[in-house]
């Protein structure tokens, strides 16, 4: 099993970014002693960028970093999603910093196929009968942004871009680069999309860090696309449900023997560049 905290700057060196995974695993939330170690929330990463937090996903580890974001009220962040299976959304409603007035909250996301907004994926898993508070109680300030593909985002000397890896699903992967320095996450899997590898490695070229999913079946295929896209470390998250502590341990055994830099993601890991 990979450390929990991964430091790669030089020892005097102010770290770049500061990446934590608060969820980890696909579809569905799998807590009890089983997952112990890696984790049992779905998916839902945090990048701080000197004083610029970004949230990208909101998986049940969403409700984690919003209990932990109690603290240092007021807050502000911007939470990106990859697409809007519940898997990635259904921590939004038990995001308690979203319910605080005097916070702020910047979203952003892509229409799916069937022309259905970000913003009404959100509104809808809200409404009854799926919940019982609707979203115009969050006391919090939201304000939603459609992505374009292709397009670059810039915020303080922050740039963001985002690509369709999935075109069946409209489904992004994000590209984060910040004073010469990339972190890409890309955890949407291949659905017989031919444009998905093309995507994958234009957005991860050279790469710090690049945040694949551990697919069943063709994870050390993932591995290869990056090696082909030259990137300095691998981080598999959105780990199956069924693949229990036991069984990714014997998998970080086989990818420790491939890349030496690549390493299965730990719910609370913390990764420094």
């Amino acid at each position: 099993m990979p450390p929990k905290e991964i430091i790669t700057t030089a020892k005097n060196d102010h770290p770049i970014f500061e990446i934590k995974f608060w969820g980890v695993k696909d579809k569905i939330a799998t807590p009890g002693e089983a997952t112990i170690n890696y984790g049992g929330n779905t998916s839902c990463l945090e990048i701080k960028a000197n004083d610029k937090r970004l949230i990208f996903d909101g998986g049940t580890g969403l409700r984690e970093l919003g209990n932990a974001m109690l603290t240092e009220m007021p807050v502000k962040a911007h939470i990106f999603f990859s697409h809007f299976d519940w898997d990635r959304i259904q921590g939004f409603p038990f995001f308690l910093p979203a319910f605080i007035p005097g916070n702020k909250f910047y979203i952003y996301g892509t229409e799916t196929k069937n022309g259905i907004s970000m913003k009404e994926h959100l509104y809808q898993q809200m409404k009854g009968p799926n919940f019982p508070v609707p979203i115009e109680v969050m006391g919090a300030k939201l304000d939603f942004t459609d992505i374009i593909p292709g397009r670059n985002y810039n915020y303080r000397n922050l740039t963001i871009k985002a690509l369709i890896l999935n075109s069946n699903y409209n489904s992004l992967g994000y590209r984060v680069t910040y004073q010469g320095k990339s972190v890409v996450y890309a955890t949407e899997r291949e659905n017989n999309d031919h444009g998905y590898h093309d995507n994958l490695i234009k957005l991860a070229k050279n790469a710090h860090l690049l945040i694949l999913p551990l697919i069943a079946k063709n994870w050390q295929e993932m591995v290869e696309i990056a090696k082909i896209a030259q990137v300095e470390q691998i981080a598999l998250s959105a780990h199956h449900p069924d693949y229990e502590d036991q069984i990714l341990d014997k998998i970080q055994t086989q990818l420790s023997s491939i890349h030496s830099q690549a390493f299965i993601a730990q719910e609370g890991m913390t990764i420094f560049i």
